[in-house]
């Protein structure tokens, strides 16, 4: 076995994993919190003496990119009332009751660089309720979890396995040890750190990022990770120089969470942990899912009271553009819990270098050259490719705040999300958004308003280059200058602003063009296909109320032949057609509401430019003889998705794992392996009749299915 291969074969417990080196952590990098402003001090002096500074909301100091802080899911507002004698310092009272309920006691020695700590007074059950297998194999395929699938149990949506089909959890001291410190870790139980001899230069422990953002078009000053804490970063085995960072949703509260509890519940993180991969599984950039973790012994309080639950997510970095915004707001404010810092310069270049540099973005700039112009370019470039594939998967994100925008052009902060159904334009997801300023229609606009977010914190910087004749900007570039001459570079920055937008709206078109020719089956770019057939055929779906997803999935069966047919042919094909376009029409949930005759003549119409175009491309597909239509029909098969992540098939999820984790895991474990392949004909489409269906095919059928009228278009809160 070669090195390389005997590297990526080898597994690791989460404790034992590689971490990354020094030159690749953010935090060795970047600037900490001035009151955790080293490991030593953090797990020296915060964690053991004041660890209720880092759970107490509050603005970090101007220079400040992240804070330090542990994880620690445990019911808010605290319950810290003393049951026994008198408390003579409740100050000193507190501070003790926090101490020990943070992991600061190392488990065991080990020859690993790092170490397990955990609690002396909080404990509570730990359910693995859910593991994606692709997660698993894309971002930490090193990654020992021990017999973890094996205590899910067998996938299934119908129970028709029960346990008969379950393999055996292990009898293995080592194997049952690695699934447990994956729990306990990814928990937000245990945590990971290096040896308190561990110089600090080389030291390792969690960390919260600071950022603000404009939420709904105003701006909300400092916002940061009130609910997420990062808790390792390791290197892929395959490349090194490419490492995921592995983060806790709803770990507990940290000094952004404001009047937050800092914790997530079962239904939000299942919305979450299923649709990144299967955004994955579209080929729409995201961020990825590695587990679920039910406490149902965590009370969490939202429209009712509800169980918590962390979620494991995975991402080369969670940076986003409100982490610039930060450090260069539109304005200065201060409100409890809450507000907005100075501006600071250096920080800023600080930020901006790391992000350029290989362990984010790996923009090819030489050593001090100007590199401000480009990385908001290369920004603009991976957010709109991002939005053209939600655009044209019909994915609607639901609140595009400038802090939901990563600097990696990553679908990230999945909330009040949504896939469309029936195709409507204007179709709100989010029933907190009124106004419908994140509707489906108006994504590509609000991935433009953050962009422009972006160039406007980074403009002084821009145009401090620029006059530098395009060299990068030293440290303490802006150290002493006036106000008049911020504002001189700023408008030079600004100068960029055309051309980031054409940058993002050209890139947009492009991706999206490529990706609706892809789901018709269509190789050659023809510059009138947009005006042609993509807007023409989006406007029959509008106007016809019909189901998107499957009105694509319908057409791969389509055949060029039955336009142009013989005068003896055109009978039979005549028939064809209308079975066909009948299909088609199917795909409405309100039959009644349709003009059938009008409905087919439209069809009739765009099918026959549909064919056209089709036809025009025989040597696009080999030439003549090939099956064209056969061909464009796998081509098809395998890019338009026979499963979708419909609401009503999260809310039975969510709702049977609610009801009996036991049992609902097995389910959730069936639809992540579904929405993880999509394209799969499901519930044997279009191959045997429902009545030859076994008990598993048929609910595969039904979840493939558009569900009750009731629950099309059901909008979520931003709680979800």
């Amino acid at each position: 076995m070669s090195l390389s291969s005997a590297t990526m074969s080898a597994k690791h417990s989460i404790a034992a994993l590689p971490l990354a080196s020094p030159a690749q952590l953010l935090i060795h990098r970047l600037t900490p919190d001035t009151h955790t402003p080293s490991i030593s001090v953090f797990r020296n002096k915060v964690l053991a003496d004041t660890p209720s500074l880092q759970r107490r909301a509050r603005l970090l100091p101007p220079p400040s990119h992240f804070s330090f802080v542990n994880p620690l899911p445990i019911p808010f507002p605290y319950d810290i009332e003393p049951t026994g004698e008198p408390v003579q310092n409740k100050a000193d009272y507190i501070e003790h009751w926090l101490a020990a309920r943070e992991a600061i006691h190392e488990r065991h020695s080990s020859n690993s660089s790092l170490r397990i700590y955990d609690p002396k007074n909080r404990d509570q059950p730990r359910i693995l309720i859910g593991l994606s297998e692709t997660g698993l194999r894309d971002c930490v395929p090193h990654l020992d979890v021990g017999d973890a699938f094996a205590l899910l149990g067998a996938p299934s949506l119908s129970g028709s396995f029960d346990q008969d089909g379950d393999p055996s959890p292990s009898d293995s001291e080592e194997v049952v040890k690695a699934r447990d410190q994956l729990v306990d870790v990814l928990s937000g139980h245990s945590v990971l750190m290096t040896p308190p001899e561990t110089k600090d230069e080389n030291a390792f422990a969690p960390w919260s990022l600071r950022y603000s953002g404009h939420q709904f078009g105003s701006w909300a000053g400092q916002l940061g990770d009130g609910r997420a804490i990062s808790v390792l970063v390791t290197p892929h085995p395959a490349n090194p120089q490419r490492t995921y960072e592995l983060q806790l949703k709803g770990a507990g509260r940290t000094p952004f969470s404001r009047t937050a509890d800092g914790l997530a519940v079962i239904r939000s993180s299942i919305r979450e942990y299923l649709c990144s991969e299967a955004m994955h599984a579209l080929a729409i950039p995201t961020t990825r899912s590695l587990s679920l973790i039910s406490l149902p012994a965590l009370p969490v309080a939202r429209e009712r009271i509800e169980s918590a639950c962390v979620l494991t997510r995975m991402a080369p970095s969670f940076l986003r553009i409100g982490s610039f915004e930060a450090l260069n707001g539109p304005t200065n404010m201060f409100f409890f819990g809450g507000g907005q810092q100075e501006p600071h310069w250096d920080a800023l270049r600080i930020l901006g270098e790391w992000v350029a540099g290989p362990n984010v973005l790996g923009l090819d700039i030489k050593e001090g050259e100007a590199w401000g112009r480009e990385l908001v370019l290369e920004i603009a470039r991976r957010n709109a490719r991002m939005v053209a594939g939600w655009q044209a998967y019909g994915f609607m994100h639901g609140v595009i705040n400038t802090d939901n925008v990563s600097v990696l052009g990553l679908t990230i902060d999945y909330g009040p999300y949504a896939f469309m159904d029936v195709f409507d334009s204007f179709h709100i997801c989010n029933h907190s958004d009124e106004g419908g300023r994140y509707a489906y229609k108006y994504q590509p606009n609000m991935i433009i308003y953050a962009l422009r977010a972006l160039l406007n914190a980074l403009a002084p910087l821009i145009g401090a280059e620029t006059e530098l004749g395009g060299k990068a900007a030293p440290p303490g570039w802006a150290d002493g200058a006036s106000k008049e001459k911020l504002e001189a570079w700023r408008a030079e920055g600004l100068k960029l602003r055309d051309e980031l937008e054409r940058v993002a709206q050209e890139t947009t078109a492009l991706e999206y063009g490529r990706l609706m020719r892809k789901r018709l089956g269509l190789r050659r770019e023809e510059a009138t296909d947009e005006e042609n057939l993509f807007r023409p055929l989006l406007e029959l779906l509008e106007r016809q109320r019909l189901d998107f997803h499957g009105t694509f999935r319908v057409l791969r069966g389509f055949r060029g032949a039955w336009f142009g047919a013989t005068e003896e042919d055109k009978e039979m094909e005549k028939g064809q057609l209308e079975e066909f376009v009948g299909r088609l029409l199917a795909g409405t949930p309100e039959p009644e509401r349709l003009d059938h005759a009008t409905a087919t003549g439209e069809w009739l119409e765009w099918l026959e430019a549909y064919a056209q175009r089709v036809k025009g491309e025989e040597a696009e597909w080999g030439g003549p003889g090939v099956d064209l239509d056969g061909e464009r029909e796998k081509a098809m098969r395998a890019v338009n998705p026979r499963f979708v992540l419909r609401q009503w098939v999260l809310e039975e999820v969510i709702g049977k794992v609610e009801r009996d984790a036991e049992s609902g895991r097995r389910v959730l474990a069936k639809v992540m392996h579904m929405a993880c392949n999509p394209f799969e004909p499901w519930g044997a489409e279009d191959e045997r009749a429902e009545e030859e269906l076994d008990k598993e095919e048929l609910e595969e059928r039904r979840f493939c299915g558009m569900g009750e009228k009731k629950m099309l278009g059901f909008q979520c809160s931003c709680s979800s």
